[in-house]
């Protein structure tokens, strides 16, 4: 289980338009990483269109904004298009960054226990190390808690 203070796990993993960005793309960027369930799904898409809402107050802030959940490259372009997205997600479909972010967890639902992806945010300052770490998070107003985060950071 990754903590505040930790350096923050290195990945190198195709976004929606299939170019690779690694970790270190973002140094001297706050980095705003949340992983979530699944694409076009009703709590993923809110939180992707509140986060997209508010990219230009994040950019101020010097931050950027990335998503991640195990969908396919296909299927995170397909849902940018759909809901008008202007933040970049990254395909983990292996779930090596899953595993690293320590999000691939035991999740239960009716009775059935099933392996997913916990919502989870982390923020992670200019120099790669974690600063903030949201687990189980409930989306709405997640995406205004994250940058009054990071603009304190």
């Amino acid at each position: 289980m990754l903590d505040v203070g930790q350096k923050a796990p290195d990945f190198s993993l195709p976004n929606e338009n299939g170019d690779i960005v690694s970790l270190s793309d973002f140094k001297g960027k706050k980095l705003v990483l949340y992983f979530y369930p699944k694409d076009s799904t009703p709590g993923c898409t809110t939180e992707a269109r509140d986060f997209t809402a508010k990219k230009a107050e994040f950019e101020a802030a010097g931050a950027v904004i990335l998503g991640a959940s195990k969908d396919s490259i296909k299927r995170h372009q397909n849902f940018i298009a759909k809901q008008d997205l202007k933040i970049n997600l990254i395909s983990d479909e292996d779930g090596i960054l899953c595993e690293a972010y320590g999000v691939w967890i035991l999740k239960k639902l009716y009775g059935r226990e099933y392996m997913g992806i916990e919502r989870a945010t982390f923020l992670i300052d200019q120099n790669g190390v974690i600063q903030k770490i949201w687990h189980k998070v409930k989306v709405k107003g997640h995406a205004d808690a994250v940058l009054e985060a990071v603009k304190e950071l």
